[in-house]
């Protein structure tokens, strides 16, 4: 278990409204920079922000993470933050050790667990493991202790002859999309969020994963194009660009308009299971599951948000929920209000707040802000009243004359990718995640952003060779 950030986690989780009252949300399960010089990441897949921590992979295929590790989830053989210190980050902050010859081509951060996409197609995962979320086939944590990385980790066992194309890690549980367009998820299942059909966990026994684990029915004829896992659900993004999630729906988060879990139930998935309906002739680009809530990218470049909205995350002006009753969705639905001429190409759900990265590479994110993760020098919550969207809702200060190239909002903080391959984060910093040596937040005061606002020393020698407007799944 992780001490401080599980206490950490817990005071912030006290202080957030999910939504309105009467709603109960599961148990989670917690647990100054040496400027060495410029160390650019790989677009896309390239930052993932965890509940508490923050990894990046590097365009040279390493991965580095900091913040909060009780749990090993940085991957480093110890449970020593990084990040909250001096002198922890840039060149002295050591890369994950993912085996020999090995390297990293996407990373993604959960609550106390990390995985990566290897270049060989590959899975590794450490951290918490209280679940199975390793995929593993024990409930033993990995990176907490020396000799546990490397090639002493094994990668998890996918079936005779896949490899996967895309990871994605939520609260306690771990979706791959393989490379035949399938879905394969694993760990904590109290909700169906592994969309089996069961309650039961998988990959906290021998004999689980690999071709005993069975892919998930998508529907007749379909496969997947991405998939995202929030804190107890989870959402693919299907070829014919319709989107289907399951698992926990205590606030609609599934966007089927009610409030009943899918997949923990036999019978429930497949042609069964209804796609979301995101409005007359509309299609899904991408999907962001964030906390309690999910967010759309439509093939017009609007946004469509629904679930939990205590704080304002569906960036609706108000705090009602969406999708937990009939005829809430489809036209219904609004589009969250970006700004006069303004379109999303790309979209970030975290646990209580939501950053979309706007068609001029501006970013304007809202909903919780108790921390600074709306980037915006204050404390106050955008988007739970009327009028402080659209033109209203401030960008973001990046630096003089920077922009983002994808946005990544996690737990408490948000991290952008900017147009220089560097990286900067702000909000919620009390482990350490905003990788600035110390344990200040950011954002949440006057003078705090743009070029106020260091950028993360990664390390000498890096250049970037992504150039994706993707976001990231976000915790």
């Amino acid at each position: 278990m992780v001490a401080a950030a599980a206490a950490a986690a817990a005071a912030a989780a006290a202080a957030v409204a999910v939504g309105a009252a009467g709603g109960s949300s599961p148990d989670t399960y917690d647990g100054l920079c040496v400027h060495e010089g410029r160390a650019d990441i790989v677009a896309g897949s390239a930052i993932s922000v965890g509940q508490l921590h923050t990894c990046v992979l590097l365009d040279n295929g390493y991965i580095k993470c900091w913040g909060a590790n009780g749990a090993g989830q940085l991957g480093l053989g110890d449970t020593s933050y990084r990040g909250d210190d001096r002198g922890e980050m840039g060149n002295r902050l050591p890369a994950v050790a993912l085996g020999t010859g090995r390297t990293a081509t996407a990373i993604s951060a959960g609550f106390l667990h990390t995985c990566a996409l290897l270049d060989n197609g590959s899975i590794k995962c450490w951290g918490y493991n209280n679940a199975g979320q390793l995929g593993l086939g024990d409930t033993s944590s990995r990176g907490d202790g020396p000799g546990e990385m490397g090639d002493t980790l094994p990668a998890i066992t996918l079936g005779t002859g896949r490899t996967a194309t895309a990871i994605s890690v939520g609260g306690i549980h771990t979706c791959a999309l393989l490379d035949n367009g399938s879905v394969k998820c694993w760990g904590y299942n109290a909700y169906g969020q592994l969309g089996l059909g069961d309650t039961s966990d998988r990959g906290d026994g021998p004999g689980e994963m690999g071709d005993t684990l069975p892919a998930i029915t998508l529907g007749t004829g379909r496969t997947a194009a991405a998939i995202s896992v929030g804190g107890y659900h989870t959402c693919a993004l299907l070829d014919n660009g319709s989107i289907k999630c399951w698992g926990y729906n205590a606030y609609g988060q599934l966007g089927l308009g009610d409030t009943s879990s899918r997949g923990d139930g036999p019978g429930e998935m497949g042609d069964t299971l209804p796609a979301i309906t995101l409005g007359t002739g509309r299609t899904a680009k991408a999907i962001s599951a964030g906390g309690y809530h999910t967010c759309a990218l439509l093939d017009n470049g609007s946004v469509k948000c629904w679930g939990a909205n205590g704080n304002g995350q569906l960036g609706l002006g108000d705090t009602s929920y969406r999708s937990d009753g009939p005829g809430e969705m489809g036209d219904t639905l609004p589009a969250v209000v970006l700004g006069t001429g303004r379109t999303a190409t790309a979209i970030s759900a975290g646990y209580y707040h939501t950053c979309a990265l706007l068609d001029n590479g501006y970013v304007k994110c809202w909903g919780y802000n108790s921390d600074g993760q709306l980037g915006l020098g204050d404390t106050s919550y955008r988007g739970n009243g009327p009028g402080e969207m659209g033109d209203t809702l401030p960008a973001i200060t990046l630096g003089t004359g920077r922009t983002a190239m994808a946005i990544f909002a996690g737990g408490y903080h948000t991290c952008a990718l900017l147009d220089n391959g560097s990286v900067k984060c702000w909000g919620y910093n009390g482990n350490g995640q905003l990788g600035l040596g110390n344990t200040s937040d950011r954002g949440d005061g006057p003078g705090e952003m743009g070029d106020m606002l260091p950028a993360v020393s990664l390390g000498m020698g890096r250049t970037a060779t992504g150039n994706s407007a993707g976001g990231g799944l976000c915790w």
